[in-house]
């Protein structure tokens, strides 16, 4: 796993001075050659180095979320495994999910390992991987609401949501009548703890981010219906050439993954054994 704080790496070069220009001591030569080879080759190593510049929220448990000082969860294995086999070093810039889709738009980093679903809308504006996952919209509410069960009992009530996740979007798609009242937040922790806290009457997420949270923290939270439609989930690049090149890199590590196994070993190890690498019923 990468340290939090990604460091930028900088080559300072060295400049060695004789004090007589004109020396011919040929042991002289000899050192200022090895010198200049040196700093040469440090200097190439650091043009050469490969980095990725990778967003996430820091706080999507279990996708992309702090454990002590480090950056874990399933996509952050997942866009990290394959960094590494393409000999790249991964450097995080954490913000709310906005702010990172705002800086992969700006290209101000390379892409965004956050359970990012692969929308129309999207792909208008950026390059998209291969899926390595999918995911299903659903609903959850206090286990002491007992009059809510099917979605059609969340008519009158409010929902909460993650502000610019495609969850919240596809909510308002298929309330399209206007019936539920939604409500945004920055962070999954704010979404959530107000549906435990039972300030509002219903959360939503996807189903396998759903079951992990419920699990890990023995939540009181109990579904409403199954899920309302279905995403495939990818890594976004910008329409630049060094995007269409990261993307041809990315799906041919995808591809690996998925054959070697690592991706379902991935999803069953942060999703309770659940494997949200095919569709679910294939």
């Amino acid at each position: 796993m990468k340290k939090l704080m990604a460091l930028a790496f900088a080559a300072t070069v060295v400049l060695a001075g004789c004090g007589n220009g004109t020396t011919t001591d040929s042991s002289a030569d000899s050192a200022a050659s090895s010198a200049t080879s040196s700093q040469e080759a440090s200097s190439s190593t650091a043009a050469e180095e490969k980095v990725l510049r990778v967003g996430a929220t820091g706080q999507s448990y279990p996708n992309a979320y702090r454990e002590g000082e480090e950056l874990v969860g399933f996509d952050v294995e997942v866009i990290e495994t394959a960094a590494e086999n393409l000999g790249y070093t991964v450097e995080w810039t954490l913000s709310d999910f906005s702010g990172v889709m705002g800086q992969l738009e700006t290209d101000k980093i390379d892409t965004v390992a956050n359970f990012v679903a692969k929308t129309a809308e999207r792909e208008e504006k950026f390059l998209f991987s291969d899926t390595y996952a999918y995911a299903g919209a659903t609903i959850v509410t206090h286990t002491d609401n007992t009059d809510i069960n099917t979605l059609d009992d969340l008519k009158g009530k409010t929902v909460s949501g993650v502000l610019g996740s495609n969850n919240v979007t596809n909510l308002q798609k298929f309330d399209a009548n206007g019936e539920i009242t939604i409500r945004t937040y920055e962070t999954r922790d704010g979404a959530m703890n107000d549906v435990v806290a039972k300030r509002v009457e219903g959360y939503v997420n996807s189903k396998a981010s759903l079951i992990a949270e419920i699990e890990k923290n023995s939540l009181a939270l109990k579904f409403v219906g199954e899920p309302f439609v279905y995403e495939d989930i990818a890594f976004p690049f910008t329409k630049t050439e060094r995007g269409e090149e990261l993307q041809a890199e990315i799906n041919a590590e995808i591809a690996a993954l998925r054959e070697d196994g690592t991706l379902k070993e991935l999803s069953e190890k942060y999703f309770s054994q659940e494997d949200i690498t095919v569709k679910a019923g294939e």
